[in-house]
């Protein structure tokens, strides 16, 4: 499989695999690849498209793969998690499907978030001028120059206008990223269901942002429709919606995940041998 290199670092094309019925995308395991460490000097440099200043972190913390495979082994895992949320007291982190649609409904994934804030541009100007002048302060660009195989792109966006559109999902693909969330609109679906890189976005439009829009922030902590989601939580979505896990409650929640999936799959065993009410929900019943 080819490879690309942007920042001194090679990445590998994503792949994605069948897994339980879902279509779980996830980056190829990756052979014979040379990554070094970025200097200070190599980790500063961006693309020309926003301040240095406005990225809050050069890198996000990532979890251990390991945990992040044990919850891609959990079919139609959003609702498992929200129901582990709401026994753990962690609120405020689920967005459902009928808010984030997802552009490839059979699509799932699983990785950590690299965050970005757009905004509309106030800088007096009309779209022809901004368009004349080629400067495009929209940087989603940026955070796939910072990304790894693996991460997912989430974005506090810009209503009616496009946040994220088709080749910008090629260049995201390219190095390694899941998918989007985008809080605001997307365009060039088919694009992106082509490519098979999924979106989950709360809106659909032609309107490109390039020209109306500008990146004030990356990786730091933004608000997806009243969810805050810190560079380095882990993204999980599916047909259901997303959840946020934050980052240094991952454990947690996935033994929580499978000791719920553990429970369900004995009162699914109970239903199809034909067991009564009572035998099926009698662990229901004692608070289990």
């Amino acid at each position: 499989m080819a490879s690309v290199a942007l920042n001194s670092t090679e990445v590998e094309v994503l792949s994605f695999e069948t897994l339980q019925g879902n279509c779980y995308f996830q980056p190829s395991r990756r052979t014979n690849v040379k990554e070094k460490e970025l200097s200070s000097t190599e980790a500063r440099r961006t693309l020309g498209r926003i301040d240095p200043s406005r990225i809050k972190s050069w890198d996000i913390a990532r979890p251990d793969p390991g945990l992040l495979e044990r919850l891609r082994a959990i079919t139609d895992p959003t609702p498992t998690i929200s129901d582990v949320f709401d026994n753990l007291g962690i609120v405020g982190r689920v967005v459902g499907a009928g808010v984030l649609r997802p552009t490839i409904p059979s699509a799932v994934i699983v990785g950590p978030a690299v965050t970005l804030r757009n905004a509309l541009l106030c800088d007096g100007k009309s779209v022809l001028e901004r368009a004349k002048s080629k400067v495009i302060k929209q940087a989603e660009i940026e955070a796939h120059n910072l990304s790894r195989p693996g991460d997912v792109l989430v974005i506090d966006g810009v209503k009616e206008f496009s946040n994220m559109g088709g080749i910008s999902a090629d260049i995201a693909r390219r190095q390694g990223t899941l998918g989007a969330i985008v809080s605001g609109g997307i365009r060039d679906v088919e694009h992106g269901r082509n490519t098979a890189f999924p979106f989950w976005s709360s809106e659909r439009t032609p309107v490109t942002g390039k020209y109306r829009l500008e990146t004030v922030e990356i990786n730091g902590t933004i608000e997806i429709f009243g969810c805050v989601v810190a560079p380095g939580d882990i993204v999980v979505a599916d047909s259901s919606g997303v959840c946020f896990i934050p980052h240094e409650k991952l454990l947690t929640v996935v033994e929580a995940c499978e000791a719920t999936v553990t429970i369900e799959a004995q009162r699914v065993a109970e239903i199809h041998r034909g067991s009564s009410f009572q035998e099926v929900f009698a662990g229901a019943l004692n608070g289990n």
